[in-house]
Formats: C-alpha cells, structure tokens, sequence
C-alpha cells in the first residue's frame, strides 16, 4: 500500500527505485520536480527485496519536503523457462537494465485512483516545469480515444542517429533515419509513422519510443491489457529484447502511441546530437542516459561522461545537488545526506568502486555485441561453454537464482528473487513471472 492516505488526484508522476546505486538519482528527481512542479506528486515504487531498508528511510525523510509517495511493489525477473531456472542477462545491451521489467508495475496504481500518470526514468533531473507539455487536455483526448476504450500511450522517439556507431544497433539506425534530423528548435513534435512489414521493431525507426517518459491513463483496463500481451508474448521473446521494457512496450503500443516533446525526455547527448532543436532554456526533463552523473565527478579540464561530452550537463546534476546537500543539513536532515552521499562520487574525485556499473564501466557492456558472426544470436558466445575460465572469472559467485553477474553494490541486497507462477501475490504475468512477497494486492 503506498505510505500517504491522499494519494489520489487527477494526474501524478512516477519512477522506480530497485537498487542503492540509484537512490541519488531518485531523490533529487523528487527534489527537482517538487521545485518546479510543487502541486504534483511523485509515486516512488521500490522494491524492499532489493533496496536495504537504510536507502528507503532515506526516501521517507525526503518525502518531508518533497511530494513524495513511497509504494512498495515486486521485483519482476525473467526466468528461462515457466518452471524456473537459471536467471541471466538474456540478450540485453546493458546489464543495468536487468530491473526495468519491474517499471511494468506502474500500471497497477490504478488503485491510487489517479486519471493520469506519466513514468519517468530515476536517472533524469527536472530543470523546468513539465507538467503543462505532459498534463493537458489536447494529451488526455488522444490517451482517451474513440469511446474512451482503447490502450494508448504518450512518449518521445527514440533517436535512432547511432553517432557512437554502436554495434548493437541495426543498420537501419542512421541520421537520415532518425525523426529528429527534420525538425527546427520551434517545431512540434514529430508525427509517428510505422514501417509497414519491418521484421525487426527497431527498423521502423520512426515509430519507436524510449521509455524514459511515457504517459498512459491509470486504468485497471489498461493494466490487464499490458499483462495480457505480456503472457501471451511468451518468455523466450521477452528475454530476446535488448531494451526489456522498452521493446515490449513498443511492441504492445505499436499503432497506439502519440509524441510528447522532446523536452520531456532530453536525452543528454542531444545537446551535441541534436543541436537542431536543442535549447537549454527549453529542457525540461534531463535523462542521463548511459553512465550516471553521481557516479563520478566532473573533471577538472570539464570533462565528464563516457565520452567526455557531456561536462556541462553532468555539472547541472552536481549543482544541484550539491544545493540538496546545503538545505537538508540546514533542516538537520544529516542521516538522510549520510546514507545518499554514499553512493555518490566523493569530493576527492575518486570513482566509487561499487557505481562502476552505472559510471565509467556502463558502457563497457555493450562490447558483448561486437564480434558476433552473421545470424547468431547476440551474445551466444558469452553462453557456450558454462565452463569456460574467463566467464567464470566474470561472476562473483552464486546467487539464488544463478551466478552473480556483477560485484554487489554497497548496502545491496542483491538482484532480488527470481518470479515465478504459483509465488505469494498478484499473478498476472502468467507463466512469464509472478507476484512474491509484499505486493500491491496485499493488505
């Protein structure tokens, strides 16, 4: 059950936290967001299986001046087969994102009898209000359709330049290709058009979404609309996405979506991609996709990012908190900066050993996809042989539901269980997973 019995209203925001590293970033989203948009709160779902209990008095002590509300929800993984087995990566890019099957327990608040709520990403900063290009009456007729019946959603495109020239990425993902390249800074919104006959959801590079932010109203309908396309989708699909909830989403919504601006989810490497339509002045949700700002300090020279790009963006996060710091010790709020500050990059500009995973090392990741022959499988050689030495030397022992695939985070309690059928709470996800523990239908 959420912590705040008013939670209720006509829209809201909401974000997910599952693991420590994450807990700076979520905060000060808060923090930004009440600062701009102070009348519309932000639903925090958290996973208690997976964030120690120091990292969610941390959020309770925020929600004193923030418009926090804490719901707790499961943690949702993949497994290898309906009855269970080894619970590994699959085929996505990165390893980071192993929780974000969780973000599809957003579309249970139906419960909390708001209209309309908008996700976004905990690894993103507000710097104007984004209520008025999300929440307006021009979005709300869209997302209600013809009858009012009908499953739609609202997010922005997804930038399909590739101007790291990723070898993950399809060769479809060109500038000529990405529907940003056409558009001035005093443009709408692009318009979704669909590739008829593309194989591959992400050739149809201009009817594709990023997750970061999306928009959907908060109906039970909705809800069992998502899960039911989720079942039916099987788990050897589900585990064949390289972007877990974002593929899915954009296969669920394919024909059923419309844009948001793109200043709702600015993309940080926008600001020397797309300077087009770029405008400081006018970004009002800032993703940092990729490596994390807190995860490293902004060097000296004014470098910071996996490229070094991305120094002027990375010291907006820094300045920011670094005012978060100064309020809440003067509020003497000293647990609540304690337990953050340790996992964000200390003064002395020294790498936190346990935020490699989102900091200089998140994009090392995504090197699994190079050198992969023709018609195999992503990833396949990394699964050949169990046995092999150096995979071995890659683990860091075993987990409950297989090899550990990376060094535990500070105060993390792991990747949490893997859902199975037949597990304690909701079970709507069929033989894909299943509730376990504490979970939104339980009292």
């Amino acid at each position: 059950m959420a912590e705040r019995e008013e939670a209720s209203g006509k829209y809201a925001y909401a974000t997910l936290l599952t693991r420590p590293s994450y807990l700076a970033g979520a905060l000060l989203l808060a923090c930004t967001l009440h600062k701009h948009s102070p009348s519309t709160p932000l639903v925090i779902l958290y996973t208690p299986e997976t964030l120690p209990e120091s990292s969610i008095q941390a959020v309770r002590a925020e929600a004193k001046y923030s418009n926090i509300i804490l719901h707790p929800v499961d943690h949702l993984r993949l497994t290898t087969s309906s009855t269970g087995g080894k619970d590994d990566i699959g085929e996505m890019v990165a390893e980071r994102f192993i929780d974000t099957w969780t973000k599809l327990r957003v579309f249970e608040l139906h419960e909390l009898e708001y209209e309309y709520v908008c996700f976004l990403d905990a690894d993103m900063m507000i710097f104007s209000d984004p209520s008025p290009p999300i929440f307006n009456d021009a979005n709300f007729s869209y997302l209600a359709g013809e009858g009012g019946g009908e499953a739609r959603l609202m997010a922005t495109h997804v930038c399909v330049c590739n101007l790291d020239h990723d070898s993950w990425a399809p060769s479809s993902w060109t500038p000529a290709n990405c529907a940003y390249n056409r558009l001035s800074k005093s443009s709408a919104p692009p318009p979704v058009t669909h590739k008829e006959g593309a194989e591959d959801k992400h050739d149809d590079t201009k009817g594709i979404f990023n997750s970061g932010t999306f928009l959907f109203r908060n109906l039970k309908s909705i809800r069992d609309f998502v899960f039911s396309e989720f079942d039916s989708m099987g788990v050897t699909k589900l585990r064949s996405m390289k972007f877990p909830d974002q593929d899915f989403l954009n296969a669920v919504f394919t024909g059923r979506w419309s844009s948001l601006p793109w200043s709702v989810n600015a993309l940080k490497t926008w600001r020397y991609w797309h300077d087009n339509i770029w405008d400081d002045e006018k970004v009002a949700v800032l993703h940092y996709i990729v490596d994390k700002p807190w995860a490293k300090r902004v060097g000296e020279d004014g470098k910071a990012g996996y490229r070094g790009d991305d120094g002027e963006t990375h010291s907006w996060w820094w300045n920011e908190y670094e005012r978060w710091v100064v309020e809440r010790q003067e509020q003497r709020e000293m647990e609540l900066v304690g337990t953050t500050s340790q996992f964000v990059a200390s003064a002395d500009g020294q790498e936190n050993e346990e935020m490699r995973a989102i900091g200089g090392g998140a994009q090392n990741f995504a090197k699994k996809w190079e050198g992969e022959e023709e018609g195999e499988l992503p990833g396949a050689k990394d699964h050949q042989d169990d046995n092999d030495e150096d995979a071995e030397k890659q683990t860091y022992g075993e987990g409950s539901h297989g090899p550990i695939l990376r060094k535990p985070m500070l105060g993390e309690r792991g990747h949490g269980p893997v859902v199975r059928r037949g597990a304690r709470g909701r079970g709507a996800f069929g033989s894909a997973l299943a509730g376990r523990g504490r979970g939104l239908m339980d009292p």
